[in-house]
């Protein structure tokens, strides 16, 4: 190999090498430190875009988790309410099957004073149900709302339908008050209004029962979708497991070599630059 004094060539080509070692000896740090397999500036952009994606649609589907959780809560809440209606409505019944029978006036008066108190409770039930907000007796729910007025919940990755639950359709609670129902003209004046009276409680407490059936359809598929959509983002994120997170053992063996690497390189460019000494010991001779 020829002596130069103004360029060492073996001495720059152990700084190269050294620069090289020391960049990838950072980045085997960053991985071993972060647990990212893709911190490296080596990564292909493949991977990091596919990475991108999967941790996007898993936090997609996470938020959609908690939309449903949210429906089922909703939900909950509104069978609460007409289960209490319910009961009031069984009452209603019990008080007017008393007033057809043979009592006073004064008893009329004190059984037409509980079935005014008890549809002042209904209505105040139906006025008053609700969920963060959101009111779920007073036919918000039901189905003749105009559509850009419907309660949507997000259950997917996008706006199609197929990743939306209607709850105006699927629900679809109509005002729930003693006017809608037909319960305002409820009497135990005499027998025959008390008789009368039987047949509108009942037929309320059909719909009210038909609408709680329709609820425990929608707490059913709720829960199922939710299923779906846990495992679904758990799958996803089991990709991005495999495509983004390291593999410790293997970068800490990684970190090994490229240390090794490092130090040989560093006392190579020692050496390398003890070389033009011997133009010195050509000039003494």
């Amino acid at each position: 190999m020829p002596l130069r004094i103004f360029n060492n060539l073996s001495s720059t080509v152990a700084q190269n090498r050294l620069d090289v070692n020391s960049r990838n000896y950072g980045e085997a740090i960053g991985k071993v430190a972060s647990g990212n397999r893709l911190s490296g500036s080596g990564t292909s952009a493949a991977d990091k875009s596919i990475s991108d994606l999967l941790r996007s649609d898993t936090r997609t589907l996470r938020q959609a988790s908690k939309n449903l959780n949210d429906g089922i809560s909703l939900i909950n809440v509104a069978e609460g309410g007409l289960n209490e209606q319910a009961s009031i409505l069984t009452r209603i019944r019990e008080v007017l099957s008393v007033a057809g029978g043979a009592i006073g006036q004064s008893e009329r008066d004190t059984l037409q004073l509980e079935i005014n108190t008890l549809r002042d409770e209904f209505n105040r039930i139906a006025n008053a149900t609700e969920f963060n907000g959101q009111k779920l007796l007073d036919g918000t729910l039901g189905s003749g709302v105009p559509v850009d007025q419907h309660v949507i919940i997000s259950t997917g990755l996008d706006s199609g339908e197929d990743s939306q639950i209607d709850l105006n359709e699927v629900a679809s609670i109509d005002k729930k008050d003693t006017a809608t129902l037909g319960l305002d003209g409820l009497s135990v004046a005499t027998f025959d209004d008390a008789v009368a009276g039987i047949a509108s409680a009942e037929k309320a407490l059909e719909t009210i029962n038909q609408n709680r059936g329709s609820i425990g359809a929608t707490q059913n598929r709720f829960q199922r979708a939710l299923k779906n959509l846990n495992v679904a983002a758990e799958n996803l994120n089991a990709a991005y497991s495999v495509i983004a997170d390291a593999d410790i053992a293997e970068e800490v063996a990684g970190l090994t070599k490229q240390q090794l690497l490092v130090q040989s390189s560093s006392a190579m460019v020692g050496q390398a630059n003890l070389i033009p000494q011997g133009v010195l010991l050509l000039l003494q001779q």
